[in-house]
């Protein structure tokens, strides 16, 4: 069995219906507290542990970075902790904002870190604790999370899409749209090769390709839904927002391929799912 913390959110939902998993909650978990958290790794019967929690409110992190730190980074290390202390495998999601976020190339698992927000910040404090916990353990580092779950891109898209004629989307932005359901199938793939080997810890990629920006992803959305909407690219400085976002959120993938035989999913496909599972709720 495989235990995730997390259960309402993207990834998490679409973990929860896969073989052999079982989540918690809020009510079963307070990832506000990270002794409670380590305490349920201490004594669980679980082979492996996968943690698909985060505070992701990217702008709110900016006033409310202490929450942010608690539940990115203190929780997750003391719940590594108590995993290595075990000799449970921990797969811990992370982000490409532990990176400066600038240049055109994809970023590499050993490119030097500097975030530039405070979410960013909370995320790299989470994986250094993950590392030095020095257990058995996989950081998935992904971008742009998408679904038919929650608050998304492809959801707002199509909200908006709805109701304009046209819309200014950011064009100067890049980076691989990756599906929830994808990135669960990876963390659960990852886990499963982890029990058996543990020399495959280390820290990996994983993002939709082909990377694009966020007005042509929008362009995408719009075509691939029918609905007819205009989209214009603005650069990031005529849409100001509290945290800085990265230019460059294209990530390199191919440890994740020669290590675990996970490839780059294709985001176009993933968007044709997540339109049927909408039309389906």
């Amino acid at each position: 069995m495989i235990l995730v913390f997390g259960k309402s959110g993207q990834v998490a939902r679409e973990l929860s219906v896969l073989d052999g998993v079982k989540c918690l909650g809020r009510d079963e978990a307070d990832y506000n507290d990270p002794t409670a958290c380590a305490e349920i790794v201490a004594t669980t019967t679980a082979s492996a542990i996968i943690n698909a929690v985060a505070y992701t409110a990217v702008d709110n992190a900016e006033t409310d970075e202490e929450t942010a730190r608690i539940v990115n980074g203190n929780t997750p290390a003391a719940m590594a902790q108590a995993a290595a202390a075990r000799g449970i495998p921990f797969v811990h999601i992370s982000t490409d904002y532990v990176f400066e976020g600038n240049g055109d190339k994809p970023w590499k698992t050993n490119d030097p870190v500097n975030p530039q927000n405070a979410y960013g910040r909370t995320k790299l404090l989470g994986e250094n604790g993950v590392r030095d916990a020095g257990g058995p353990h996989a950081i998935l580092r992904t971008s742009w999370v998408v679904s038919a779950h929650g608050n998304n891109f492809v959801k707002t898209m199509l909200r908006l899409g709805e109701a304009r004629d046209a819309l200014t989307i950011v064009a100067d932005q890049f980076g691989g749209p990756t599906g929830a359901r994808e990135i669960a199938a990876a963390c659960h793939s990852i886990a499963h090769q982890l029990v058996k080997d543990t020399s495959k810890s280390g820290t990996y990629h994983f993002s939709g390709a082909p990377d694009v920006s966020w007005a042509d992803f929008a362009i995408a959305i719009f075509a691939k839904s029918g609905l007819t909407c205009s989209v214009t690219g603005i650069p990031s400085s005529d849409y100001p927002s509290p945290a800085a976002r990265p230019l460059n959120s294209r990530l390199d993938c191919e440890t994740t391929l020669s290590t675990f035989a996970i490839s780059r999913p294709d985001w176009s496909r993933t968007l044709t799912h997540i339109l049927a599972d909408l039309e389906h709720q």
